[in-house]
């Protein structure tokens, strides 16, 4: 319980802080989305990736994991999408929030309060490939008008450059210049805190109600999506810590960066924050178990 307290609460808490701005101010959340994409978000991605150390072997299984599993929950995102005949907002806004887990701002500190040292560096190999995955499909995904504008737009996100300057910068075991290196981390340090208060604003303006879609999309996330990545670590061959990572990494909520992409490209961004919040909640009892059950 120390462990969820210490990852959990304090999202909460600046998410609050959110919502009372929202409740005083008229602010444009569309221009806050523009602000984290284009600036803050480069940023971090830049700052992670140039500090993790990644070893091949463990690494490369990891992440063949990782994408095997993205893959199957967008396609169960939208066969279900086609069956509940979703709108095409509703249908996008499924997928991001289905496929876009919280492996950064929670996952990191849950395993490593959880699991230790040894976890932390395989749960940063599964932050990667999220990363890399977010800047270079997802934007083709929700974009919604074909793979090649996908990719244009894509090409121009500046998130892209951010993660292969970071991987290039890692692997060539090179450091940036301390002025610029104390810039990127001055910006990476306000990605998470705007999405937060993003998520705040959002949900000051959302009837605080729970529906069917809601529930779908936390069950999707923090019940379904752990057994999947269970069955395919265990297909793939991982064993001991480096499943158990994948585990629980599978199982986090919503990533809040979600609502930030949804604002951007296209979605019900009513709907995904409603989500971010009752599977955020939800996993209050659900990690725990799955915690339990991926160290048996």
């Amino acid at each position: 319980m120390d462990v969820l307290i210490s990852a959990v609460l304090p999202i909460a808490l600046v998410a609050c802080v959110g919502v009372v701005i929202g409740r005083l101010f008229t602010l444009e959340r569309q221009t806050l989305a523009k602000l984290s994409i284009y600036a803050l978000v480069p940023a971090l991605v830049l700052h992670s990736l140039a500090k993790t150390t990644l070893e091949l072997g463990d690494a490369i299984s990891i992440l063949i994991t990782f994408i095997i599993h993205t893959f199957l929950l967008y396609l169960l995102a939208v066969f279900l999408s086609n069956l509940l005949r979703f709108s095409s907002d509703e249908k996008k806004s499924l997928i991001a929030t289905t496929i876009f887990a919280n492996v950064g701002n929670m996952g990191l500190p849950f395993v490593l309060f959880s699991l230790g040292d040894a976890g932390l560096e395989r749960a940063i190999v599964y932050l990667v490939g999220s990363s890399l995955m977010t800047v270079s499909v997802f934007p083709i995904v929700l974009k919604g008008e074909g793979v090649l504008k996908g990719l244009r737009y894509t090409i121009g996100l500046p998130v892209l450059w951010a993660a292969i300057a970071g991987i290039l910068l890692q692997a060539s075991n090179t450091g940036m210049p301390l002025p610029l290196q104390r810039s990127i981390t001055l910006l990476s340090e306000g990605a998470i805190p705007v999405a937060l208060l993003m998520l705040g604003i959002q949900l000051s303006e959302t009837p605080f109600i729970f529906g069917r879609y809601e529930l779908l999309g936390s069950g999707l996330r923090l019940v379904i999506s752990p057994v999947i990545a269970f069955n395919i670590a265990n297909l793939v061959g991982l064993v001991g810590i480096d499943r158990q990572v994948v585990i629980l990494q599978s199982a986090m909520p919503v990533a809040v960066n979600s609502l930030i992409w949804v604002t951007e490209l296209g979605g019900d961004t009513v709907r995904v924050a409603r989500t971010i919040v009752m599977s955020t909640l939800l996993s209050l009892g659900t990690l725990p178990i799955v915690l339990w059950l991926s160290s048996r």
